[in-house]
């Protein structure tokens, strides 16, 4: 038998491999830009218990990781014990980390200065770039054979310089280690007299042209940043591209621009201004006023943002710039000097009179539109509004105009005042009834309730599906102002009275519109589960208004317009006062004095309808002896409208009923005992008092725990503690829902939550 004594290849990963020295290099930035990002990974990922994508993630990293290292431990071939070790330490000592802080409650300052730490060792030693065993190239002896040793020297001619100016920049791009093995081709000036040029970018076969950002691009050239672009060609596969260079004519085009166009290409649609990418297809200079006409690029939604816009283009006053959008692709940017709703005039009897469309003016738009709202919709009947503004943002003006409106257009007011009439004043004997008080409110209500159900008695009867003014009843609007002292989470009145007046807000949602029963609900703060039916209210403040004055917090404007606004959009603030100009609240802190102050916002409001927002004021009402005399003389310019004889004898029938059991009820006394004006108080009283749950409603949960975190971030098991009242796991499906359904909290860290915006 034949005896070979050879030695057995080595495999080509265990003998020392000899690349050039910019690919070791290479390798191992590439491995140390691996270690920082998932430094960032090992910090953050750990320290949200809900990542579990994460979580399995770097489950399986581990998994595979250590069984890639058994099997090489196990097999006599391929790589050594110990560059097989070497290779498996980065994943097998991550996960270690990632492991750890995973199962470590709380946050603690070595649950981040162990990924730190981590990342340095291994960017500073890149164990899986020196496992590979790579040496660098070296340079030929000069002195290789004898024979080139006795060969004459000869000296490599020179490379001659690129004979003109297109040669000189595809000279450039092939030079440069960015640019791969792609070539710039067809160089072209745009001008001889200016170093503008364009030229075709072409990559090898079955290759595509790179991206590079705007910054290495214009480093080619050494031009200017943004004047170099690379873009596709139309009608042309990745692999040809486009190269202008435009260092002087866009500039000299900007030049010759006029004022608005410079405004819009320097500072509004820069990446930083507001309007990214939208473009600019017309302007009108008004007195006072700029209003910029934008479209989105095809394909694109447009995106506007009203901070950016105001920063790019030095104002500070935010409610100077004002965008109306279609949430589609085009809008509108209106630029004040100054606040266009600063003053306003007194309403009118035109103002408030009705268009055929059921309209009328509530005051004015910052364009001088008119801001119409409707008292009735002649195509959908009856409407549902929504009132909402803290103390001084005018809501009660507001909603005297709208009465002073029905009176004057033969619309039957209906209105209750839940602070024993203190809002409405004007009102009492003005119109067809006002109730005073909480339990007043809630009597005003069932009686309407009650009117409702006539109504519709009738017309089943007669086979009438809708509601026309005047055949044969008139429109009755209900108005029921600062209802949170009922229906808010924090009010006082006992739990049975609220889930009745809650019963009857939905149902009256639902029935009156067809029966000409309007309803509108005004209060400071109020969530609209909490007015017996979110959905009805979504739907019918279609065809309605929603009306959000000044409030107290960014948590009230949910809560007026949940469910209401298309996803993504939300109002812009009201301020409590006007911005003058004339002081800036930064430059007062700083330099340790008071800010001045411009005259209250008033009235001021953003008013939905239909899904889009619109910035208007309620018309000026001057106020004297503690009332407003203007708007008294305009209700008392027409008579009071009255419900049709047996309609009165109902309404008023049922208020005396169901006064005396609202006030047995607001007592905590049973209904069905107590009350001997109801005709069949037992049923109403068991339907509201079968639900033996003492746990507030979902809404409210929520509310509370928005109005905790308005004052800062607050960990999950503080905000149990203040809510005492509430089971812990309602606080966890309350902020749950906040936080993956109505996007209204964000984690801060583990088990620590903050309002969004």
């Amino acid at each position: 038998m034949a005896v070979t004594d050879t030695t057995p290849a080595l495999a080509a990963e265990d003998g020392p491999r000899t690349v050039p020295a910019h690919s070791i290099r290479r390798r191992a930035r590439l491995e140390q830009a691996i270690y920082g990002a998932t430094t960032l990974g090992l910090a953050i990922a750990p320290q949200q218990p809900d990542w579990w994508p994460a979580h399995l993630a770097a489950t399986g990293i581990t998994v595979g990781a250590f069984s890639w290292l058994w099997n090489r431990l196990g097999s006599d071939a391929g790589l050594g014990w110990i560059k097989a070790a070497q290779r498996a330490l980065p994943w097998l000592t991550s996960a270690s980390i990632y492991l750890t802080d995973l199962l470590h409650p709380g946050s603690t300052w070595w649950e981040y200065a162990l990924p730190l730490g981590w990342g340095t060792l291994m960017a500073a030693t890149t164990p899986i770039t020196h496992s590979l065993n790579l040496h660098p190239e070296q340079p030929l002896p000069l002195d290789l054979t004898p024979a080139l040793q006795t060969a004459p020297t000869t000296t490599a001619p020179e490379q001659a310089p690129p004979a003109t100016y297109t040669a000189y920049r595809a000279h450039q791009w092939a030079t440069a280690r960015i640019t791969g093995d792609t070539l710039l081709t067809g160089v072209h000036q745009y001008d001889t007299d200016r170093p503008d040029f364009w030229g075709i970018v072409i990559a090898p076969a079955g290759e595509t042209v790179p991206d590079i950002n705007p910054t290495n691009l214009a480093g080619i050239f050494d031009l200017p940043i943004g004047t170099v672009q690379l873009q596709l060609i139309e009608g042309s596969g990745p692999g040809r591209k486009l190269l202008t260079a435009r260092p002087t004519l866009d500039h000299a085009q900007q030049a010759a621009q006029d004022p608005i166009h410079r405004l819009w290409n320097e500072k509004i649609a820069t990446p930083t201004g507001g309007a990214t990418g939208m473009l600019l297809t017309d302007y009108r200079i008004e007195n006072n006023r700029i209003a910029l006409r934008v479209t989105a690029p095809d394909n694109q939604l447009i995106q506007l943002n009203q901070k950016q816009i105001a920063r790019s283009i030095g104002y500070k006053d935010t409610s100077l710039i004002m965008i109306e959008t279609d949430n589609l692709g085009d809008g509108v940017i209106s630029i004040y000097e100054n606040h266009p709703l600063l003053t306003v005039r007194e309403a009118t009897t035109s103002d408030l009179t009705m268009d055929a469309d059921g309209t009328i003016a509530l005051g004015l738009r910052p364009d001088g539109r008119q801001a119409r709202v409707p008292l009735y919709d002649p195509q959908m009947g009856a409407v549902t509004d929504l009132y909402v503004g803290a103390p001084g943002a005018g809501k009660s003006v507001t909603l005297l105009t709208l009465l002073t409106a029905e009176r004057i257009n033969g619309v039957v007011s209906i209105a209750a005042d839940a602070q024993d009439g203190m809002s409405l004043p004007e009102a009492d004997g003005r119109i067809y009834h006002f109730g005073k008080g909480i339990a007043a409110t809630a009597a005003t209500l069932a009686a309407a309730q009650d009117l409702a159900k006539y109504r519709e008695k009738i017309s089943a009867t007669n086979g009438w599906g809708s509601f026309e003014i005047g055949s044969p009843w008139p429109l009755v609007n209900v108005t029921l102002d600062e209802l949170n002292r009922i229906l808010s989470a924090d009010s006082t009145v006992p739990r049975p009275f609220r889930k009745w007046v809650t019963g009857m807000t939905g149902d009256t949602q639902a029935t009156g519109r067809k029966l000409g029963l309007g309803i509108r609900f005004a209060a400071q703060s109020i969530h609209l589960a909490d007015l017996g039916d979110k959905d009805r209210i979504r739907a019918n403040a279609k065809n309605g208004t929603v009306w959000l004055g000044r409030t107290n917090s960014s948590t009230t404007q949910h809560m007026a317009s949940d469910g209401v606004l298309p996803p993504g959009v939300y109002p812009e603030p009201i301020p409590r006062y006007f911005k003058t100009g004339d002081g800036d609240d930064i430059d007062a802190t700083f330099h340790g004095k008071e800010a001045k102050k411009g005259p209250i916002t008033a009235g001021m409001a953003n008013i939905i309808q239909g899904g889009t927002v619109f910035t208007a004021r309620t018309w000026f009402a001057r106020k004297e002896n503690k009332t407003y005399p203007g708007l008294i003389e305009l209700m008392e310019s027409a008579p009071v409208p009255r419900l049709t004889p047996e309609e009165h004898q109902i309404f008023q029938e049922a208020y005396a009923k169901w006064l005396p059991y609202a006030e047995a009820l607001l007592t905590e006394e049973d209904g069905a005992e107590h009350s001997d004006t109801a005709q069949h108080p037992e049923a109403a009283f068991e339907s509201i008092t079968d639900d033996e749950d003492d746990q507030p409603s979902t809404s409210s949960i929520k509310d509370r725990i928005l109005g905790l975190l308005a004052d800062g971030p607050l960990a999950l098991r503080d905000i149990r503690k203040r809510l005492p009242d509430v089971a812990a796991g309602s606080v966890n499906n309350a902020m749950t829902e906040l936080h993956r359904t109505d996007g209204l909290v964000q984690p801060v860290s583990r088990g620590v939550y903050q309002l969004t915006r």
